[in-house]
């Protein structure tokens, strides 16, 4: 029968090399993304460092791999001894926590990294978040060797010699998109929050 049907022959033909053809250029476009994400997350990862520290729970964790890869962040500097900034850093946080209700631990996670290691064990850290209404879940506190913890400080960009002269500047970031912003601390909750919503929108729009 498709013998009498030569133009229809040609065109399946035609078709189905183009489908092959489409395959192939898909496969390698995935491919090239693939290695290209690849690539940008494993330069994060010797930036950021995936240095060992510890939350709160006294879990070990590897600080690219487990706190940063391919989340949404916001960050913030403490040590559990301070009785001024560092309590009421926290307060503002929780705050954005409960206007942000259903979302900490899923689309955003915070992150609490102590400057003062040496004092700020993981059972102080906990003590800490407890009694400023902050041991909630999506929300890490990092300690562990003070070497670790000043690298890691340093590569954000927050480090300090003295405790008590650190920054109050928060940091927000989108880490899969490389998205990385300062929030002064004399922003409201609520512009906060909006704040990390754009960066979430982010994850959407890509």
């Amino acid at each position: 029968m498709f013998k009498r049907f030569p133009n229809l022959l040609a065109g399946i033909a035609a078709s189905a090399a183009m489908l092959v053809s489409i395959s192939a250029t898909t496969v390698a476009v995935a491919s090239t993304a693939s290695a290209d994400n690849a690539a940008a997350e494993a330069k994060a990862r010797n930036y950021f460092t995936n240095l060992e520290v510890i939350d709160q729970n006294g879990q070990r964790l590897d600080f690219y791999d487990d706190v940063l890869k391919g989340k949404v962040v916001a960050i913030n500097f403490i040590f559990t001894n301070c009785q001024g900034a560092c309590p009421l850093m926290t307060k503002n946080l929780t705050f954005v926590r409960d206007m942000m209700e259903g979302e900490v631990g899923k689309s955003i996670h915070f992150v609490s990294i102590s400057i003062d290691p040496t004092r700020d064990t993981p059972a102080a850290m906990k003590a800490f978040a407890q009694a400023n209404d902050a041991d909630h879940a999506g929300w890490t506190w990092i300690t562990g060797d003070p070497d670790n913890l000043a690298a890691i400080v340093k590569k954000l960009g927050s480090y300090t010699d003295d405790p008590e002269a650190h920054t109050t500047q928060m940091l927000a970031a989108n880490v899969r998109t490389a998205h990385w912003t300062k929030i002064a601390p004399n922003v409201p909750p609520q512009g906060v929050v909006q704040r990390l919503q754009m960066l979430i929108e982010e994850d959407a729009a890509n």
